[in-house]
């Protein structure tokens, strides 16, 4: 899917701004997914608003019903807020991750189960659930990223958007998880990824 870069309508800073990291990039596919995690095809109109500060205040269906994120009197009473300058690099990053998360999310929601055993499936925190598809498609499909660099970036989301154990959690799901995917061929690492 290609995403034009918005025009900046949101109020932010002039003075000042962060460049961006796979980190945040990381970050605000959370967010996304959260947004939109039971109706995945919603992620379009939501990337922009989250990774962009891209406000939809049109209404973008035939019902009238629109798909309007923040009214424009409402985003003009928000306070400026630092702009992030993202490197192609990682809005690419942030793209595959989202389709890789919803292509895969049948095989991820499969190995979670496996491992998951002792647990009530319905009773595992959304966030915790998004994390975990998100660990297992990336250690899948970012051949360049080192799998215990994908499983602390997801333990510290879960630590800050999450509850207390989730970290605990998450590491003992994915720890068995990874060793499924290692037995089965799945987890392919080249340059960068190859460090442990």
């Amino acid at each position: 899917m290609a995403l034009e870069r918005p025009d900046d309508k949101f109020p932010t800073s002039k003075t000042r701004s962060v460049r961006g990291t796979r980190h945040m990039a990381r970050e605000k596919v959370l967010q996304i997914l959260a947004a939109c995690f039971e109706t995945p095809e919603e992620w379009g109109i939501i990337f922009p608003h989250i990774f962009f500060r891209q406000f939809t205040f049109e209404a973008l269906d035939t019902a009238g019903e629109g798909t309007r994120i923040l009214r424009p009197e409402e985003v003009m009473e928000l306070d400026a807020d630092i702009p992030i300058q993202w490197s192609k690099e990682d809005e690419d990053y942030a793209v595959h991750l989202l389709q890789a998360v919803r292509s895969m999310l049948d095989k991820s929601q499969a190995l979670i189960d496996k491992h998951a055993v002792n647990w009530d499936l319905e009773r595992i925190a959304l966030l915790d659930r998004i994390l975990m598809h998100m660990a297992i498609a990336e250690l899948i499909t970012c051949h360049d990223i080192p799998v215990k660099v994908t499983i602390n970036e997801v333990i510290e989301l879960a630590k800050r958007y999450s509850t207390d154990k989730s970290g605990t959690f998450i590491n003992g799901i994915l720890d068995a998880a990874v060793a499924d995917l290692r037995s089965d061929g799945r987890i392919v690492k080249e340059g960068r990824g190859l460090q442990e």
